[in-house]
């Protein structure tokens, strides 16, 4: 298992939900984190919680949806000399449920693409090189299982080509331990998810950080949280390097 103990992470969508329980379970192994949210105010719960498990912590504030945003967040970071190895490219936004599914507008389509697709690509692109340079990285992009519903097309969309980007640059990755993975939490009872979801949100751990503790130069999988739930660690990180191969 990859010790993490004393490396940065940057965590996007940190102030609640899936990212909040992620960013507490890199803490609980020793990882420090830069908190991103669209407002630093929302993240003093986590950033309180992670100091107290003993991690360096700092909040971030951006709006995903506007790549200014997330280029002066990631100059911010640079700034400050943070050596991010990790990232947890989080954060997404579902925009609607569309009953009359003929009438979806274009917009639910571009306002996906950039929070679930663009906003993680380019994320990506300004970590990579260092990692690639520094001879370490790990990044977990999280998709989505929603298949076959026509409901909700620009989010389906959105995260099916995330999963294209991610697997077309772990096959670059491979081999070596610069590592870039997937993350489907299934479906949990959080703001995107909504109350009626049948699994609470704790059900994504350990499987949201899975892609950060293995340790086997593999890219391109997705772990998928109902593979792991209520495993330690240690035996996530065993059952999949055991199970879970790159579609190379």
């Amino acid at each position: 298992m990859t010790n993490i103990k004393g490396k940065w992470a940057l965590v996007t969508g940190a102030s609640r939900g899936i990212g909040y329980l992620a960013a507490k379970a890199l803490a609980e192994n020793g990882c420090n984190l830069v908190l991103q949210s669209r407002n630093v105010n929302n993240s003093g719960k986590i950033l309180s919680e992670v100091k107290s498990l003993g991690a360096e912590a700092y909040a971030v504030a951006a709006d995903l949806a506007d790549p200014a945003q997330v280029k002066a967040m990631l100059a911010e970071i640079d700034k400050k000399g943070t050596p991010i190895e990790i990232v947890l490219n989080n954060a997404g936004v579902q925009v609607a449920y569309r009953t009359e599914f003929y009438e979806t507008p274009e917009s639910d389509f571009t306002a996906s693409f950039q929070v679930n697709t663009t906003t993680p690509a380019m994320i990506c692109y300004h970590y990579l090189p260092r990692m690639v340079e520094k001879g370490f990285g790990r990044i977990v992009n999280t998709t989505s299982g929603i298949a076959l519903d026509v409901h909700q097309a620009g989010y389906s969309a959105s995260k099916a080509a995330l999963d294209k980007f991610t697997i077309d640059i772990g096959h670059k990755m491979q081999g070596t331990d610069v590592l870039i993975n997937l993350f489907n939490p299934g479906w949990c009872r959080t703001d995107l998810g909504g109350p009626h979801a049948p699994n609470a949100p704790e059900f994504s751990v350990p499987g949201s950080i899975i892609g950060v503790l293995i340790n086997d130069k593999k890219s391109g999988r997705c772990f998928d949280a109902s593979h792991f739930a209520g495993m330690t660690p240690e035996q996530a990180v065993k059952h999949a390097e055991a199970t879970t191969n790159s579609p190379y």
